[in-house]
């Protein structure tokens, strides 16, 4: 087995920034200096008993560290590290997301979200210090993350839900329940800035983007598909941001298993097939926004092709 240096020295960064440990602490721990370590970040080869001193302080498995199989990440930190890794060398993407996809999200949503991912770590939360310590590190992530798209706009494929447009709108660009209601009225009016800022896209998508507006069942567990010079690498994560973000719970998983990608892009074939794309596309979202209800599924049946746009592949499935 071949491995990429490289990438063992991209995860060995995020997970490290995932376990809230500094540089410098995790290099007096394994005893080594800050440079071996910063050079085994930058994908210099380490010995296998490093990595496995490595691998046990940071929590994870050899094989997640060497990307062997499936990589299992259980940080937020760690997860949009890993994301924003994978995107500085992809060509096309395919984002199966809720009513918000980072990259293509306004300007204002960023500046909103931190406050939002603030205020959803209530005083509930387990570990409350540590979870609001990891808030500036996502939010300097993202931002690097959106840079980096708009230097290189590689090719987006965006899959979005109807009905989580519809939630949004209702709910707010909100972090929990609760808020006092002079905060629900600018939040509310924030989610419908930030929907408006999508059919504008819809209307005139810029070049190298392609949004479709799933109107039925999507799945719960978001995906994105990232189509590299090499290689094609699967993305399954429970993190989200936006409206009811969680940057907390659950487990995402990155592999590049070819039957696993066959499945993903066998969904996605099929779900850009009878979503809805262009002007039909905005003119639903825009229904939503003067407060119109989702039609029921026989008025959808009813589209033409015509209506609901082509149903051919999107071109990053070519």
């Amino acid at each position: 087995m071949t491995f990429r240096y490289d990438e063992i020295g991209n995860r060995l960064k995020a997970y490290r920034l995932g376990s809230n440990m500094s540089g410098d602490e995790i290099a007096s721990r394994l005893g080594i200096s800050r440079t071996a370590l910063y050079r085994f970040e930058k994908g210099e080869l380490a010995k296998i008993e490093t990595l496995e001193r490595l691998a046990e302080l940071l929590g994870v498995s050899v094989p997640t560290l060497l990307g062997v199989g499936i990589e299992y990440i259980p940080s937020a930190v760690s997860y949009f590290e890993r994301m924003r890794q994978i995107e500085e060398t992809s060509d096309q993407m395919m984002v199966l997301s809720g009513p918000i996809s980072l990259l293509l999200a306004s300007d204002n949503f960023m500046l909103t979200l931190e406050e939002v991912l603030t205020e959803n770590v209530t005083k509930n939360v387990t570990n409350r210090e540590r979870a609001l310590s990891d808030i500036p590190k996502l939010m300097d992530i993202l931002r690097a993350r959106k840079e980096t798209y708009r230097k290189r706009r590689p090719a987006i494929v965006n899959l979005m839900s109807a009905m989580e447009i519809e939630r949004f709108l209702h709910h707010g660009l909100v972090g929990r329940d609760g808020l006092p209601e002079a905060t629900l009225k600018k939040r509310k009016a924030l989610a419908r800035e930030e929907i408006e800022h999508f059919m504008r896209l819809l209307e005139n998508p810029p070049i190298g983007v392609q949004i479709g507006i799933v109107t039925d069942t999507l799945p719960h567990t978001g995906f994105q598909i990232f189509r590299q010079p090499d290689r094609k690498v699967l993305v399954l994560s429970p993190f989200r941001l936006g409206g009811e973000p969680n940057i907390r719970v659950g487990v995402a998983m990155i592999t590049s298993a070819p039957d696993a990608l066959a499945f993903h892009e066998a969904s996605v074939d099929e779900m850009w097939g009878r979503a809805l794309k262009g002007q039909v596309a905005a003119t639903l979202v825009r229904d939503l926004l003067t407060g119109n209800r989702l039609p029921v599924d026989d008025d959808f049946a009813s589209l033409g092709e015509n209506k609901r746009g082509p149903h051919n592949k999107p071109s990053a499935l070519m």
